[in-house]
C-alpha cells in the first residue's frame, strides 16, 4: 500500500507541474499553416516566377526606344582621302503592330501558367494544415502511449518490489522472482521506446513548425466537435472534387497554356509588322542620311531552318506530358476520395463503437479492481489503471484519425465539406 501512495504521488506531482507548464492548441499550431516555410517559400517562389514571366509576355509589344552612339572617323574621296570624324547619335523607337498571334499566345500561356502557380500555393498551405494536424495528433498518442506503458511498468516494478519480500520469506521460488523482474525490465524497456518516440514526434511537429528546437509545451486534447459533420455520398463529392480541387485545377490550366504555347510556335512562321522611328545627328554632313524618319518594316520568316520544327516538337511533347499528368492525376484523386471517405464510414461505424465500448468495460473494471482494492481482496489495481489508459487512447486515436480524414476530404474537395450538397447520408 506504501509503494502504491508513492507512486499516486509521483504522478500528482507530476501532474501538477504539467499544469504550470505552458500549452499548445490546435488551433494554435493550425495558425503556423500562413507562417514561413520551406514548403510554403517554394510555392511563392513559384508564383513569383510565373507572375514575371506573365509580366514579360505583356510587355513584348511595348514601345522599345534605344539611344545609340558612334565615335568613329573615316576617309573618303570626298574629303580628300584624308580621315575624318563620323560621329553619329541615334533615337530610335519599334513597336510590333502585328505577329500573326505570337504574343498573344505567349501572353496566354503565361497567364494560365501564373494562375496554375496560385492553385499550387492553395493546395501548398492545404498539405501545410494537414501536416501540421498529422504531427500535432501524433505527438499527443505518443503522450498517451507514455502515460499508459508508465502505468504498466510502474505495475511491474511493485509486483517485483512485492516478491522480493516473498521470496525471502521462502513463499516465492528464485525462477518466479526472476520471471517477475524480467517482465518489469521488458516493460521499461517498452516505455523508453515509446519515450524515444515521442520525442521524435515532437521534433517532428517542430519541424513542421518550422521550429528549429523541440517542441516542450503541453499539447491539448482537442473537442474535434466538426467529427459529427454529416458526409454526402461519393457520388456529389468526386463532382466536387472534379471541380473544385485546386491541383486539379492547376494541371488542367497548365496543359491549356502548353496548348498555347504550341500556337505561339506555329506563328513563328507567318509575317509581321514592325512600327520604326528614328531622329539622328551626325557630324559629317550627307544627302543620304535622314534626320528624322519613320516607317513600316514587313518581315515573312521565309525558311529558319529545323529551328521551328525543334521547337514544335518540344512544346508537344511538354503538352503529353502535361496531359499524362493530368490524366494520372485525375485517377489517384479519384482513389484517395473514396479511400477517405471509406475510411469515414469505417471509423464512424466500426472503430468509434469498438473504443467506446472498450473504454467503458475498462472504466467498469477499474471500478471494480478499486472496490476490491479498498476491500484488500487480491486484485492487481495498477494494471487496471494502465488498461483503462490503454482503452483511452485507443478511443481518442479513433477521433484524431477521423479528424485527420475529415480534413483530408476537405482538402480533395478544394471546398468545405458544408458547401458540399447532401442528398443521402449515411
Amino acid at each position: 500500500m506504501r509503494r502504491w501512495l508513492l507512486i499516486l504521488a509521483a504522478a500528482t506531482s507530476g501532474a501538477l507541474a504539467a499544469e504550470s507548464a505552458p500549452t499548445l492548441t490546435l488551433e494554435a499550431v493550425l495558425a503556423h499553416a500562413e507562417a514561413a516555410h520551406p514548403d510554403l517559400d517554394l510555392a511563392r517562389a513559384q508564383q513569383a516566377g510565373a507572375q514575371a514571366e506573365q509580366q514579360l509576355a505583356a510587355s513584348l509589344s511595348d514601345f522599345r526606344v534605344s539611344l545609340e552612339g558612334t565615335l568613329r572617323t573615316g576617309r573618303n574621296q570626298f574629303y580628300n582621302d584624308r580621315f575624318h570624324p563620323d560621329h553619329q547619335a541615334r533615337l530610335s523607337a519599334r513597336k510590333t503592330l502585328f505577329d500573326a498571334g505570337r504574343q498573344d499566345s505567349n501572353l496566354a500561356a503565361a497567364r494560365d501558367e501564373a494562375g496554375a502557380r496560385e492553385l499550387q500555393l492553395l493546395d501548398t498551405r492545404a498539405q501545410r494544415r494537414l501536416t501540421l494536424m498529422a504531427r500535432y495528433f501524433d505527438a499527443l498518442i505518443a503522450d498517451l502511449q507514455y502515460t499508459a506503458d508508465t502505468e504498466f511498468m510502474a505495475t511491474a516494478y511493485v509486483s517485483w518490489d512485492n516478491a522480493k519480500d516473498r521470496q525471502a520469506l521462502g513463499q516465492l521460488a528464485q525462477w518466479e522472482l526472476a520471471e517477475l523482474e524480467s517482465r518489469y525490465l521488458d516493460s521499461r524497456t517498452r516505455r523508453n521506446d515509446v519515450l524515444r518516440k515521442l520525442r521524435d514526434k515532437r521534433m517532428q511537429l517542430a519541424a513542421a513548425l518550422n521550429r528549429a528546437d523541440t517542441v516542450r509545451e503541453d499539447l491539448v486534447d482537442p473537442k474535434l466537435t466538426g467529427n459529427e459533420r454529416p458526409l454526402p455520398e461519393l457520388a456529389p463529392l468526386l463532382d466536387a472534387m472534379f471541380r473544385h480541387n485546386p491541383r486539379l485545377q492547376a494541371q488542367k490550366q497548365l496543359l491549356t497554356a502548353a496548348r498555347s504555347r504550341i500556337e505561339g510556335v506555329r506563328a513563328d512562321n507567318r509575317p509581321s509588322i514592325e512600327f520604326e522611328a528614328e531622329a539622328a545627328a551626325w557630324s559629317r554632313a550627307s544627302s543620304t542620311r535622314d534626320d528624322v524618319r519613320a516607317g513600316l518594316n514587313f518581315v515573312w520568316p521565309l525558311w529558319q531552318g529545323g529551328r521551328v520544327d525543334a521547337r514544335m516538337a518540344r512544346e508537344q511533347a511538354s503538352f503529353m506530358e502535361r496531359q499524362a499528368q493530368h490524366d494520372k492525376l485525375q485517377q489517384d484523386l479519384r482513389q484517395s476520395l473514396a479511400d477517405t471517405w471509406e475510411e469515414i464510414h469505417y471509423l464512424r461505424d466500426s472503430e468509434r463503437n469498438s473504443g467506446e465500448a472498450n473504454a467503458l468495460y475498462r472504466d467498469l473494471a477499474l471500478d471494480k479492481a478499486r472496490a476490491e482494492y479498498e476491500l484488500e481482496l487480491k486484485t492487481n489495481l495498477g494494471s487496471s489503471m494502465a488498461e483503462t489508459q490503454n482503452a483511452r487512447l485507443r478511443k481518442r486515436a479513433v477521433e484524431y484519425r477521423l479528424a485527420l480524414a475529415l480534413a483530408r476530404l476537405e482538402a480533395l474537395l478544394g471546398t468545405p465539406l458544408d458547401a458540399v450538397k447532401v442528398e443521402n447520408t449515411k
